[in-house]
């Protein structure tokens, strides 16, 4: 195992990354409408250099805060993420982010290919779409 592998540490996946204009309030909103859950925020006062939320099901994402053209090294825009997360439970996942103010862009909706869900956009105007859709199985 390598040393900075630990056995909770996940299996390596994607982790999508998006930076914001106020990357505090964001990660309070993502925790309370999506479920995503804090495991680490580093920075001081406003700033957050990084910040890591977790999926209870799996995976995650990582932000910061907006930074100064000059001083970035990964110029991404506030507002510009768009992503896809996998759920077993759409229709309360799609209640609590409409109770804690969630703009939902798409109701929840089943899908020709079997999967139900929803789309919605955060306050830094970044696309979430959650569904119990999982991917099709990989040709081997």
């Amino acid at each position: 195992m390598p040393e900075n592998q630990s056995d909770t540490t996940p299996a390596p996946q994607v982790w999508p990354t998006l930076r914001a204009r106020d990357a505090r309030g964001l990660i309070r909103f993502l925790v309370e409408a999506f479920g995503f859950e804090e495991t680490v925020v580093h920075g001081a006062g406003e700033r957050v250099e990084h910040a890591q939320l977790s999926w209870p099901e799996g995976g995650g994402i990582m932000l910061g805060s907006v930074r100064e053209a000059e001083d970035d090294h990964w110029p991404l825009r506030p507002g510009t993420f768009g992503g896809y997360v996998v759920t077993d439970r759409p229709d309360e996942l799609c209640a609590r982010a409409r109770a804690a103010g969630a703009e939902i862009i798409e109701e929840l909706n089943d899908t020709d290919y079997g999967s139900r869900g929803f789309g919605a956009r955060d306050p830094e105007g970044n696309l979430w779409s959650f569904g119990t859709y999982r991917g099709e199985p990989r040709k081997v």
